[in-house]
């Protein structure tokens, strides 16, 4: 699972990444403080399978029934207009951005920066140009790619050598897109039957753009919210877009780690532990924080990781477990790991997640919560705890 994070500079994006992942990033207003894609992990959040139990057990990444599932954020190197083009660092931004399931646009809401990232008084730049030129760059580079093969790809059709689908599914494997991706854009654009020699570039830009909506869906992260003078802006934005605070988020980890409040990302606040007393220049930091909480409902950190795994994607959580009794591993550990798998995935898919070992010798599974024996192509549903039974192991 990997989530790419972009955007152009000083709108926030490393800052995002810092309180996302707990790692420390260079960041400074110019352009390319990120020359390299910085790689963290974060975590999204559901609810452990111990809540159906109703068991108690150890483990770090579940806290009061709240399971925490680590995914990769690729903080990706700098954005400028003219990318696809090569302009900036261009070929190594798509390059990186090829790797990502699911993209997350940095935007500067309040428009404190211009469309090159260059600071400016607030409120004197529109943030929806930053969202339609980011956009358009990724449609632009989905088009270049058809339009550069186009001539090869009819060739080959008429010549009975391929099919549509599979002629473009070709051209786009190194952005891991698959043929029936390819074969959906086709049949909602009512493209399936046309002749690719009848296609004209708008018809090859129109095919691109579904196409890369389809397979690199979007979350726009309307960051700097709280310095936004009117956030009905949001609204004229057609994306999934989530007001955030990267800076809050970032303080109140930093605050959390350092025993000063209690608070967990995706928190609509924060409270302070009794009888801790805090300095004036942390009360001052603290009451700042609670008026950003009264503009929006959280820092929206934890909501926007949330909204691309499983809305964007539409992934699940999946428990496997090698004692079907104790819910526990070889070693004895409850519910020890979660997995995160496209919905519609079934008991084998699981398998091959474990280990390919495993799924190679695939006899069944048991759902631990029915007590039933289910075959491999049986769908899993999100929350399921699955014993995998199997010839081989990884041993």
């Amino acid at each position: 699972m990997q989530i790419g994070l972009l955007g152009k500079a000083n709108v926030g994006k490393s800052t995002f990444f810092s309180a996302a992942t707990e790692t420390p990033v260079a960041s400074g207003n110019f352009p390319f403080t990120t020359i390299e894609p910085n790689i963290g992990v974060a975590y999204v959040k559901a609810d452990c399978a111990c809540k159906h139990f109703k068991i108690e057990h150890q483990n770090d990444l579940c806290v009061k029934g709240t399971r925490f599932i680590p995914v990769k954020l690729i903080d990706i190197a700098g954005l400028v207009p003219g990318a696809h083009e090569g302009k900036g660092l261009g070929n190594q931004f798509l390059d990186d951005a090829r790797q990502a399931e699911v993209l997350i646009h940095v935007v500067d809401i309040a428009g404190t920066t211009d469309i090159q990232g260059q600071p400016v008084p607030p409120g004197t730049h529109n943030p929806l140009e930053d969202v339609e030129f980011v956009q358009d760059e990724f449609d632009q580079w989905f088009a270049d790619i058809l339009k550069r093969e186009w001539d090869k790809i009819t060739r080959e059709i008429h010549q009975k050598r391929d099919k549509l689908t599979d002629g473009i599914a070709k051209r786009f494997t190194g952005l891991g897109i698959k043929d029936f991706e390819v074969q959906d854009v086709l049949q909602k654009l009512g493209f399936i039957s046309r002749d690719p020699k009848e296609w004209t570039d708008d018809d090859i830009v129109a095919f691109a753009k579904e196409l890369r909506k389809n397979t690199k869906p979007m979350i726009i992260a309307a960051n700097k919210a709280d310095l936004c003078p009117d956030l009905d802006i949001i609204k004229k934005i057609n994306d999934n877009v989530i007001p955030c605070s990267a800076e809050t988020e970032l303080l109140l980890r930093k605050a959390s780690k350092a025993c000063i409040v209690n608070y967990s990302s995706g928190d609509e606040g924060f409270t302070i532990p009794e009888g801790k007393e805090i300095a004036p220049p942390q009360q001052k930091a603290l009451d700042l924080v609670k008026t950003i909480f009264e503009k929006i409902p959280s820092t929206g950190i934890q909501k926007i990781l949330n909204t691309a795994v499983f809305d964007s994607l539409n992934f699940i959580v999946v428990y496997p477990v090698e004692d079907e009794t104790k819910l526990t591993n070889k070693d004895g550990v409850i519910l020890p790991d979660a997995k995160l798998l496209p919905q519609d995935s079934t008991a084998k898919d699981l398998a091959g997640l474990i280990h390919a070992d495993i799924a190679k010798g695939f006899l069944h599974a048991i759902d631990c919560k029915t007590k039933q024996r289910i075959s491999g192509d049986q769908k899993l549903k999100n929350g399921d705890v699955i014993k995998i039974v199997s010839t081989l192991s990884r041993g």
